[in-house]
């Protein structure tokens, strides 16, 4: 086989290797080995000399061989590692240490051949070249792929989070679009039913909110959430007339999207029922609001007051809305609504999965 003949199976491939050895002589046999392959070859002849071609850059694989004057492969392999963008490094060593080849294996080669006498090791050489263009080419290709889907998953976020800032922004006006009605009307129970409804529709456009103020579009912080929706709950509620101290206690917990709807929902309905049926009128007393852990993944929320109390057994005060709405956000947690019989006020309390 002559230098100007191709190397059938490997003859499209193209790629520039670098031949870092202080041999000249079996570098140029390497040399002619390679170029049969079609790669285009150039030799170094100390580390120093490979480095100084390295950092010019335009190589794909660099063939290191272990012995070399004053210094071995195994002191410039952290160096060629240590350059922007390396290309691999397969290790050459005549050496039958077999702890050379693992060493070099934990410095970064990706693959080595042993050197021997009778010069098989240049077709093996060429065989592990092979293999490392093409473990690097599915490696460029896979951090391709990974910055796509990291720019996509981007773009998602910023349409969603501009999605739940419109939505917030509508539900806010529907809010005040109630509020506007509740002025309206003269019938107590219209107005009262018009402010339950604002309340819900509060609750909601909070989660939105969050969402989009937040770096997790797919989760909402619930203490905070909490936080700002009984904030809410009191001030309406007092400008309704009724007055009642709120206490929250609440774990940083993150909690889907879909569930903190529901358990928002949950929590206004349970406040505002607590509001209207708790405390005789000039009565003072507080409600209490406590979102906790339960177990490894459990959540378990609990809306209490010190009022004439409720079992939830029997005909629900009022319309009973409140109640049939309650029920349908709790089986939106896969939950259920258990009153507590013990002491005074009402206690109800929700374990769902976080």
């Amino acid at each position: 086989m002559t230098g100007s003949e191709t190397h059938p199976a490997e003859a499209t491939v193209s790629a520039r290797i670098l031949y870092i050895d202080d041999d000249p002589g079996l570098g140029r046999l390497v040399q002619r080995a390679l170029r049969t392959r079609g790669y285009d070859v150039e030799l170094a002849p100390s580390g120093e000399a490979g480095l100084a071609r390295l950092a010019l850059g335009g190589i794909d694989v660099v063939a290191l061989d272990h012995h070399m004057p004053g210094q071995t492969g195994l002191d410039v392999l952290p160096a060629i590692r240590a350059l922007p963008d390396a290309p691999p490094v397969v290790y050459v060593t005549g050496s039958e240490d077999s702890r050379v080849a693992v060493a070099a294996l934990k410095a970064g080669a990706v693959d080595y051949v042993w050197k021997d006498v009778q010069g098989h090791f240049r077709e093996l050489l060429g065989e592990a070249i092979a293999t490392a263009i093409r473990q690097e080419t599915l490696r460029r290709d896979k951090e391709r792929a990974d910055v796509a889907v990291r720019e996509a998953r981007d773009r998602a976020e910023i349409l969603l989070r501009e999605v739940n800032h419109r939505v917030a922004n509508s539900l806010a006006l529907v809010a005040a679009l109630t509020h506007m009605q509740t002025n309206a009307v003269s019938d107590p129970a219209a107005k009262a039913a018009l402010l339950e409804m604002q309340a819900r529709i509060s609750a909601i456009a909070g989660i939105h909110r969050r969402l989009y103020t937040s770096d997790n579009v797919e989760a909402v912080e619930l203490d905070a959430y909490l936080s700002s929706l009984v904030d809410e709950l009191q001030a309406a509620m007092k400008a309704a007339g009724r007055d009642h101290a709120i206490r929250l206690r609440a774990e940083p917990v993150r909690l889907a999207t879909d569930k903190a709807v529901s358990l928002g929902v949950v929590v206004t309905e349970l406040v505002t029922n607590a509001y209207k049926y708790a405390y005789p009128p000039e009565i003072p007393g507080e409600i209490r609001v406590v979102l906790g852990r339960q177990g490894l993944e459990g959540l378990m929320l609990t809306v209490e007051d010190d009022g004439v109390g409720w079992t939830g057994v029997g005909q629900p005060r009022g319309t009973g809305l409140g109640s049939r709405i309650v029920k349908a956000m709790a089986m939106n947690l896969r939950s259920a609504v258990v009153y507590g019989t013990h002491g005074p006020g009402t206690r109800v309390t929700l374990s769902f999965q976080g």
